[in-house]
């Protein structure tokens, strides 16, 4: 077994299900068994290291391999949490090998391509080739829900360029979308719903703005359009409200899922968005708008031309050829991008195996992505 699978296998056995619900079992939650993991391998590699403290029990870690005159510094990034293991049909920790398969929870998202960050700075630790680079090893937390530590990371940890691991199937991915998620909250009076006029209804002040911010999806969606991403979009995903058929409700609250493209500030969204409502849509009635519970801008291709294309070579001079592309989801390279960190997005595996029942990863491209970034560290210099 390489070092690079042996990393994979363990991993994978480790639990570290982010806790995006409030039902996830505490045995199984929460990335610090990892993060354990990950403190020894670096210790034994003999690199210096810190932890990020983002919440309780979660900790980003960082490694760093300084390489003496080297000019410039190259950052691989990959998050430590998975999503939950609900309905799977082999076991989430098994690390069980079929083949050139590793199943489990996490194995494709991306405990893969952690893997394979993983060996290739074990490697390069050790040989420490002609003209490497630095390179910073960033294990992140929360990225399956808030995102938390690479908004942490980006503060505290500077490079020149990154590579945020994903599965992309050995491509480059340089663009996708951004995300700005809020809760939107209307309150009532409740009463009998025997005498509906004593009280004030949550649940029709909520429906007077589900046809504004429908309006406002409308209005993004003819706003502007980029190249790669498309439109930017709203959607409405979850409703819940009331506390029976026969009372009048007194709250009503909406989840708001709001995608952005390139160049659309996540800061400024809150604001637009509340200036539509209330000028343009006719609400005459007080409602709340929660802070974002998450913020992340687009990612895109323009500035990591560089880096798109040594990693591009990297990939043909492993695999023959490659391509580079956009995708619908989100990652932390947008958010190290906006920090000032060109990135692009690379790993193993297949993102529709990602989150899966019997996720899995295959193990060649496990170990083709250590060498791919091997021979990225070497060319940065």
């Amino acid at each position: 077994m390489t070092e690079t699978t042996r990393l994979l296998r363990d991993l994978v056995a480790i639990p570290s299900v982010n806790p995006m619900r409030p039902d996830i079992p505490p045995e199984i939650a929460l990335e610090f068994r990892v993060t354990a993991y990950l403190e020894q391998f670096f210790r034994t590699l003999g690199v210096p290291f810190e932890r990020q403290n983002v919440a309780p029990q979660r900790d980003n870690i960082v490694a760093r391999l300084t390489i003496p005159g080297a000019k410039r510094t190259l950052m691989f990034e990959v998050h430590q949490d998975t999503v939950p293991v609900d309905g799977m049909i082999i076991d989430p920790f098994g690390a069980k090998i079929e083949g050139n398969k590793l199943y489990g929870r996490g194995s494709c998202d991306i405990k893969g391509g952690m893997a394979s960050m993983l060996g290739c700075f074990a490697r390069l630790v050790r040989e420490k080739p002609k003209g490497c680079c630095n390179v910073i090893m960033a294990c992140s937390v929360d990225e399956e829900a808030t995102m938390l530590g690479v908004i942490e990371l980006a503060k505290r940890t500077k490079a020149d360029c990154a590579v945020v691991a994903e599965p992309t199937n050995l491509n480059i991915v340089h663009a996708h979308k951004g995300v700005v998620r809020w809760n939107l909250l209307t309150a009532g009076r409740s009463c009998h719903s025997s005498t509906p006029e004593q009280g004030t209804n949550a649940i029709y002040r909520m429906g007077k703005l589900l046809v504004a911010i429908e309006q406002y999806a409308a209005h993004l969606r003819a706003s502007s359009s980029d190249p790669l991403l498309g439109p930017p979009t709203m959607s409405v995903g979850l409703i819940e409200g009331g506390v029976s058929v026969n009372t009048v409700p007194d709250r009503c609250k909406i989840a708001i899922d709001r995608r952005l493209i390139a160049g659309e500030d996540p800061d400024k969204q809150s604001e637009n968005f509340l200036t539509f409502l209330k000028t343009n849509a006719g609400i005459d009635f007080p409602f709340e708008l929660n802070a974002p519970t998450i913020r992340m801008p687009a990612l895109s291709p323009k500035g990591s031309e560089e880096i798109q294309k040594l990693l591009g070579a990297a990939i043909d001079a492993e695999r023959g050829s490659h391509k580079v592309h956009s995708v619908p989801y989100g990652t932390d390279a947008a958010t190290l991008a906006w920090a000032g960190i060109p990135s692009v997005v690379f790993g193993p595996g297949d993102i529709a195996k990602a989150h899966t029942v019997d996720e899995w990863v295959p193990l060649d491209e496990v170990e083709s992505a250590a060498n791919i970034l091997y021979r990225l560290a070497c060319a940065v210099g």
